[in-house]
């Protein structure tokens, strides 16, 4: 008998045993490594953000460095009936990222970024951060839409939606997306675009990783910043009965240049944050307007007339830097757990039941948080493109992060699973898919896309009937 040389999970979820020659044949088809426990880099290749989704380990991760590569990762998946999961920059809540016992495809070294100033388009490898597609355009006083942490990945980002500061000016993620390189599950790569593969293309603008692994996205781009105004501001959630309606008024009238978001939260023992207020309930506005720069003080005047903040680090700053402000506060590491939804209106219900939940939350680096996205996404038809939830205009989260060990820590997800159930009444019903954590139902998936699941379910059926992508917010194969 041959010798095993690894056991794999099976896309059956039994157990599928490669040889020695097995792996020295999927390494020959590759130009990047194939890694195994133990190996220089494995650590890093196998790492999540979120340690409350970490799970047993991969048995291989390769490392493509091209679309060919990438090929051969899914058509040596496919030949074995092996698990498989595609790891973009680790940072989705659920920890999709890493399939237990299975193959790990591992994009971080397909980072390129190629700007266009002319076409107005960046073309950005699947490995790439949202830092480094930031960078490379602000040179150019350009931007398109991306989230607002800059560790998260571009890719998991994109299919997801997408969301930012940039979403009420231009939209969702996917609404920018003008081109995809795609392998999907029989290892062919292909373009997909509107007029190429159009079906295909419409689904990964939101589908999330169910119908290939993308290994570049071209998105439009628009003038932003360089530099751009905004920062945090915060006051004592003592005035949250005043802030609560500023808010929604302030929200009301902003244009679209103005993102401001609000979150409920603990005050961090930070040096921007005097003493007496560490550890001390605060209402925090995070605020990004990229318009003329010289308007900036008559457009941000209905924040400053709120008066008296704790700190105040609104400024003129580039707008990568802005991208990056959160980062600290999302540390790679920790444990989170999330309840997120839609909203199409503040109505005094919700900001009444928002203030109440902030004041008795028991976790401590928590946050209610509240998104204003309201704009140009709302204006497409709710069919462009998979993402729909085209009736949202903000969107609302309980937060939760905490230590490993943090006293406590194991009642936390109930609290905040009930918080967000009262708040759910006033949701919309629709919810962002990348905010999903591992414990929400295929009802839950199903509520994201609302009408348009079923088109999904045949999209899948047609680029991916043996359900190969699966490790991810699952959208089943029509007729499975």
């Amino acid at each position: 008998m041959t010798a095993t040389a690894v056991t794999v999970t099976a896309l059956d979820g039994g157990q599928a045993g490669l040889t020695a020659a097995q792996v020295g044949q999927l390494r020959s088809r590759l130009t990047g490594p194939v890694l195994r426990p133990g190996q220089d880099g494995w650590p890093d290749a196998v790492r999540i953000w979120n340690a409350m989704a970490a799970s047993e380990p991969p048995a291989l991760v390769v490392q493509p460095v091209s679309a060919p590569d990438v090929a051969a990762a899914v058509g040596f998946a496919r030949e074995h009936g092996l698990r498989v999961s595609i790891k973009g920059g680790g940072h989705n809540i659920a920890g999709t990222a890493i399939t237990p016992g299975g193959l790990v495809i591992d994009m971080a070294r397909m980072r390129a970024v190629t700007v266009d100033p002319g076409a107005r388009l960046v073309r950005a490898g699947a490995g790439c951060l949202l830092r480094d597609v930031d960078r490379a355009t602000a040179r150019h006083g350009l931007a398109t839409v991306l989230g607002f942490v800059s560790e998260v990945g571009v890719a998991g980002l994109t299919l997801g939606g997408g969301l930012g500061y940039l979403t009420r000016r231009f939209g969702w993620t996917a609404d920018n997306l003008a081109e995809v390189e795609i392998v999907t599950a029989d290892g062919q790569v292909r373009t997909a675009s509107r007029t190429r593969h159009p079906e295909l293309f419409w689904a990964v603008r939101g589908g999330g990783g169910n119908f290939g692994v993308v290994t570049r996205f071209t998105f439009r781009l628009h003038p932003v910043g360089p530099d751009v105004y905004g920062g945090l501001i915060a006051w004592p959630f003592s005035r949250a009965a005043e802030i609560l309606p500023a808010y929604r008024e302030l929200a009301a009238a902003a244009p679209r240049e103005l993102a401001v978001w609000l979150n409920l939260l603990r005050a961090p023992a930070a040096p921007f944050v005097p003493r007496r207020w560490h550890g001390e309930r605060v209402c925090a506005m995070q605020v990004c307007y990229s318009g003329d720069l010289a308007e900036a003080g008559q457009v941000l005047a209905p924040v400053r007339e709120i008066g008296a903040p704790v700190a105040d680090l609104l400024a003129r700053r580039p707008y990568p830097q802005l991208q990056s402000l959160l980062d600290q506060a999302e540390p790679k590491g920790s444990c989170y757990y999330w309840k997120t939804g839609y909203l199409s209106q503040l109505s005094d219900g919700f900001l009444r039941t928002w203030q109440d939940l902030a004041a008795r939350c028991p976790v401590p680096q928590a946050q209610l948080g509240l998104l204003h996205l309201g704009g140009a996404l709302n204006e497409h038809a709710s069919d462009d493109g998979a993402v729909g939830n085209r009736d949202a205009r903000f969107a609302c989260g309980v937060l939760g992060m905490w230590d490993q060990d943090e006293p406590g820590a194991a009642g936390f997800p109930a609290w905040i699973r009930a918080a967000a159930a009262q708040a759910s009444r006033f949701s919309t019903g629709g919810s962002y898919v990348n905010f999903q954590t591992a414990d929400e139902d295929d009802e839950r998936v199903r509520a994201a896309y609302g009408a348009n699941y079923a088109r999904l379910a045949e999209v899948k059926r047609a680029y991916d009937p043996g359900n190969l992508f699966r490790r991810n917010r699952n959208i089943a194969p029509a007729g499975r």
